[in-house]
């Protein structure tokens, strides 16, 4: 089985990915591959394995991902450093199954020069003016739903909904449920003015356009990545026809995840 390590960077993460690699070298068949890798596995936090879904996106298809955390507990990352070794025996062994989540496919339009561009997240991505009002209709399907004046606008994935969503006030979604949640930055509601107020859950089936009012240039965010797209003529999320496969070694139910990561350890 080819695999790759990725590593936060940070000495305790680097050494820890130094020692797995010598432990793989004592199973046969176990190669070291970073240009085609059947397995990823990152070191460090939900962070590394972010930037390590966005190095290896081209590849979904045949890769599995998993993380160690040498930080606080992950919702991507939920292996300990002292586990290592029993993680790279169940690997070497092919004991572990795939278990998909569903990603958000981010589309922007441009009024002049190149078409589009196209991005896939596995956590969220946002919208924000370049620095003057945001002023956006909201379109689903082809239906006029709103228009939103506000901070900025954030649409997750499932599995994202427990990051940026969670501190919009978005609702916990279970990576089972192939959904995305729009949520809305500090909108503005007065006798003038009026949005939702409330988070919004797409299913399969459903588009989401925003369509600029008068600033046309904006702030969009993918994950970990923000850029400056000037000339926009629209942007549509929907949920991707591609997945990321996780690697499951053992049992560790998300609602765990979330009782852990939220609550107490």
């Amino acid at each position: 089985m080819k695999y790759v390590i990725t590593s936060k960077g940070d000495e305790k993460s680097n050494l820890l990915k130094l020692s797995m690699i010598a432990e793989f070298g004592a199973y046969e068949g176990m190669v070291y591959d970073e240009a085609e890798p059947e397995i990823v596995i990152s070191i460090g936090g939900d962070g590394t394995l972010l930037a390590a879904f966005h190095d290896y996106q081209e590849r979904l298809a045949e890769t599995a991902f998993v993380g160690i955390h040498t930080g606080h507990l992950g919702f991507y990352a939920d292996w300990r450093p002292h586990e290592a070794e029993q993680l790279v025996a169940k690997i070497a062994k092919g004991k572990f199954e795939r278990v998909n989540y569903p990603l958000l496919k981010t589309t922007v339009y441009y009024n002049t020069g190149k078409k589009k561009d196209e991005y896939l997240a596995l956590n969220e991505s946002t919208v924000k003016s370049s620095g003057g009002p945001f002023v956006v209709d909201v379109v689903i399907n082809s239906t006029q739903f709103e228009r939103f004046r506000g901070d900025g606008l954030c649409m997750s994935t499932p599995s994202g909904t427990t990051a940026y969503n969670k501190s919009l006030g978005g609702a916990l979604i279970h990576p089972s449920v192939k959904s995305m949640q729009l949520t809305e930055m500090a909108s503005i509601n007065n006798r003038v003015y009026r949005t939702i107020g409330s988070p919004l859950v797409f299913p399969t089936h459903h588009r989401v356009h925003l369509k600029p009012v008068d600033d046309r240039d904006f702030q969009i965010s993918i994950d970990h990545l923000s850029i400056l797209h000037r000339d926009v003529h629209e942007i549509i999320y929907e949920i991707s026809d591609k997945e990321i496969h996780f690697a499951r070694l053992r049992s560790f139910p998300f609602w765990r995840r979330v009782h852990d990561s939220f609550i107490e350890d």
